[in-house]
């Protein structure tokens, strides 16, 4: 396996106004997450990639981020959300319960 982790934040965005990602601030939130990741050292030797993804297909749970390779679903609202996925998930391995998307 290339990465160790591997999240992906969906940032589309629908037309005629119907929920998405792209809505909720999905873009500032995958470029934060980006640049928390970078900014911890959690890039180096390939262990966290973060991703922009289309629709993932999870909008009226969105927005949303998948994290693979365990294919765990996250939803989230803020910065701290993402900060505690990035902490307990990323770098602890300890799924995030209360963000869970079934």
């Amino acid at each position: 396996m290339h990465f160790n982790k591997h999240i992906f934040f969906c940032t589309n965005q629908k037309d005629n106004n119907k929920k998405c990602c792209a809505q909720a601030g999905a873009a500032e939130m995958f470029t934060y997450a980006k640049e928390k990741v970078a900014s911890e050292d959690l890039t180096l030797d390939e262990q966290v990639r973060v991703s922009k993804a289309g629709c993932l297909g999870r909008c009226a749970e969105g927005p949303c981020v998948v994290i693979y390779p365990e294919g765990i679903w996250y939803t989230y609202k803020d910065e701290d959300d993402v900060d505690e996925i990035i902490e307990k998930h990323l770098k602890e391995d300890e799924i995030v319960t209360r963000l869970l998307i079934d």
